[in-house]
């Protein structure tokens, strides 16, 4: 189990919360014991499931949040999630620390990476100047780093 390369399709491990610190310290052995092999290819391996293929890109729930499949931080509220049409989940904006940013040269183009402030799980990518909300931005998020909660939260949105 655990290996980046590996493909295969499993089941996904019931919601968890992991302290801020402890999330920070675990170790690859840690995540691969707590995650599917599917989510541990998406969230630290930095795989990307395949378009219109995830579980949340054609959910639009009227409230609640989406939280960090890894660690259980909450990422996106509901009412920031958006139809756009990539394939993927989308969100214009995240609470407010709760995204962190890094480039990514992988693609061979220059892109943005999402990741979770909380246990640097990867979410997906950053786009920005598409013009497709009044934030200007879309988080392209696979639907294996991320898990809807159906109550709301009380949390500021902001751009990344």
């Amino acid at each position: 189990m655990g290996n980046c390369a590996d493909k295969t399709a499993v089941a996904m491990h019931p919601p968890r919360y992991i302290p801020p610190d402890e999330a920070r310290r675990k170790t690859r052995e840690g995540w691969q014991a707590l995650l599917t092999e599917r989510e541990f290819r998406v969230l630290r391996c930095k795989a990307t499931e395949a378009p219109h293929s995830g579980a949340y890109n054609d959910s639009f729930p009227t409230r609640g949040y989406f939280g960090c499949r890894g660690c259980g931080a909450p990422l996106f509220s509901a009412a920031a999630k958006f139809k756009c049409g990539c394939g993927w989940p989308a969100f214009d904006k995240a609470y407010r620390g709760a995204v962190m940013t890094h480039g990514d040269l992988s693609a061979g183009m220059a892109r943005t990476e999402i990741l979770c402030s909380r246990c640097n799980g990867h979410l997906g990518h950053v786009f920005n100047g598409e013009h497709m909300t009044s934030t200007n931005q879309r988080h392209c998020v696979n639907s294996t780093s991320i898990r809807y909660f159906d109550h709301d939260l009380v949390l500021q949105e902001a751009r990344v």
